[in-house]
């Protein structure tokens, strides 16, 4: 079976994961949730991989860097809607540490690609 370059991305198989885990944390949060907080977090999440994905298939190392921004910029999103689940009391604080911290090593392994992708500009 071929492979495609954006599965042999490690921060693309992080983001697959990262992405499982918000699904399996986000079942739990009350009913009301589902079209509101869910589906946002849900969808920013799974933009992450999927923009990667997109990303590598451009041409140009500049433009595929432009997708790496924009996928740190969903990171970020994420990150907020994350926020709030804790501040809501939707996640623990061991919860909310461990999504962080993901996120951390997920914008982390973004910026390195990016850097990567610019200097073949």
């Amino acid at each position: 079976m071929y492979v495609f370059s954006f599965e042999k991305l490690e921060v693309w198989k992080e983001a697959i994961q990262f992405s499982k885990d918000v699904y399996k944390i986000t079942s739990t949060f009350p009913a009301d949730e589902k079209f509101g907080l869910v589906s946002q977090i849900r969808r920013a999440t799974n933009s992450i991989a999927a923009n990667l994905a997109e990303g590598t298939s451009r041409i140009t190392n500049k433009d595929k860097a432009h997708f790496t921004t924009i996928v740190f910029s969903t990171a970020m999103e994420v990150l907020n809607h994350i926020i709030l689940s804790k501040e809501l009391e939707y996640i623990s604080e061991e919860e909310y540490l461990k999504l962080r911290e993901r996120i951390y090593k997920i914008s982390n392994m973004l910026n390195a690609l990016r850097k990567s992708q610019l200097k073949k500009v």
